[in-house]
């Protein structure tokens, strides 16, 4: 009788689910999914086996315009050695004529998801944008950071190495 009572709250605990990630480094990246400006669904599952960086961003930022000629660069560089660059655009509905004026301005020519309801920030845990974060093939956080980011960053340098893209100069 003594074993099964002592038994009882183990299986409590062992049949609990795990709680959901928020981001964080070294956590399964949270499921998220949004729609992109041609109305088609991308999701982070899907991207399973790719590495990924995504960033969350918006036209009214003046950091993120700074970092976009920087993620154009990364996406040009790391894209044909297997990195997936996301851009998620928090900007407000009804903005899909500014974002895409945005994107024809600076160039860019990575996938670009659009998620005014900011369910993104929820779902990451963030305040504020940009918000960088890179995602490992096999859908872990290796890397995030608040701010914006530059190719030079070595955080992000080593996040590219960890996650197969990039090699130790």
């Amino acid at each position: 009788m003594k074993r099964s009572i002592l038994l009882v709250p183990l299986l409590i605990a062992a049949c609990a689910e795990a709680p959901a990630s928020r981001g964080e480094v070294g956590r399964p990246a949270p499921d998220y999914a949004a729609v992109t400006l041609d109305g088609d669904s991308i999701s982070l599952a899907s991207l399973r086996g790719q590495a990924v960086l995504l960033n969350i961003w918006a036209t009214w930022c003046p950091p993120c315009r700074k970092e976009m000629p920087d993620l154009q660069a990364l996406h040009e560089e790391f894209g044909p050695r297997g990195l997936r660059v996301i851009g998620v655009s928090v900007d407000a509905a009804g903005s899909d004529d500014q974002v895409r004026e945005f994107l024809d301005d600076y160039g860019i020519t990575f996938s670009i998801l659009r998620d005014p309801a900011e369910r993104v920030a929820t779902a990451f845990a963030t305040q504020g944008v940009p918000v960088t974060v890179v995602i490992d093939p096999e859908g872990t956080v290796v890397w995030r950071r608040l701010g914006p980011v530059s190719r030079e960053d070595p955080g992000l340098k080593e996040a590219l190495e960890r996650v197969g893209v990039a090699s130790a100069e």
